[in-house]
């Protein structure tokens, strides 16, 4: 199946790297123009934007600090003028052990939220504005399966953002299918990425992989044809719905 994008304008956070990359190339090789977001990586995500083509642009933002959210929206809507599918993938992973001084864990914990959940919530909330006025549109969040069998003690602020979104993107598809808005749920497993990496080092890579059903780790380019069909309207009837990419690590 051929999935056509052309015409289709799509923000997709965090794609300098890792999940997002792939989901950003994928995106452009189905034909639709991407809204590059980067934080700090400036140089591969022009680079990013430039391979792409179909007047793909690259477009800064720090997702830690909310405001700068709505200022990315903004952006995007005086590049493109329109946008049709927000893909919130921009993350953080921050070890934040419970032993740590009370000043240094909040930090930790407020900045965890403010990227992964707050800035996707300010995210969602112009974007849902902007697909009313243009009587449709389509948001896919990326979660994490953490949300759902929790995570280490070290983890506890990304479990809970990131069980934050599940409920955020369900309850914007309750609120907004009739407006024609579909919302939707990515919760990847353990995937090989930069971000993942400091993990592995610190618990193993057998803790990334013992329990998978399949014989090796997710990568993003297995996340990134499923965004794709989402992405495309092909899906909607799915929406409000969580896809589980964990190698059948845990099925909720």
């Amino acid at each position: 199946m051929r999935i056509d994008m052309s015409g289709k304008v799509v923000l997709v956070t965090g794609a300098s790297r890792g999940i997002g990359r792939a989901i950003a190339e994928a995106c452009g090789d189905s034909g639709a123009t991407v809204a590059v977001h980067y934080s700090r990586s400036r140089e591969a995500a022009e680079a990013l934007a430039a391979s792409l083509g179909n007047e793909a642009r690259a477009i800064q933002a720090d997702l830690s600090d909310p405001p700068a959210a709505q200022h990315l929206w903004e952006d995007c809507l005086n590049t493109f003028g329109h946008v049709d599918v927000l893909i919130n993938n921009a993350g953080i992973a921050e070890s934040n052990p419970a032993d740590a001084p009370l000043d240094n864990w909040i930090a930790s914990w407020r900045r965890t939220m403010d990227t992964n959940l707050t800035s996707v919530g300010v995210l969602c909330r112009a974007a849902v504005a902007h697909f009313i006025e243009r009587r449709g549109g389509r948001i896919i969040n990326i979660a994490s399966r953490a949300a759902f069998r929790g995570d280490s003690p070290d983890y506890l602020a990304y479990a809970a953002s990131k069980a934050g979104v599940v409920a955020l993107t369900r309850s914007i598809a309750r609120a907004y299918g009739k407006h024609g808005i579909s919302a939707f749920t990515i919760a990847p497993g353990f995937t090989k990425t930069d971000m993942a990496q400091p993990f592995i080092e610190m618990y193993g890579e057998g803790y990334a992989s013992d329990d998978l059903a399949l014989p090796r780790m997710t990568e993003p380019a297995d996340i990134a044809p499923l965004v794709v069909l989402l992405a495309s309207g092909l899906a909607d009837p799915a929406t409000g719905a969580t896809i589980d990419v964990n190698a059948g690590s845990y099925v909720h």
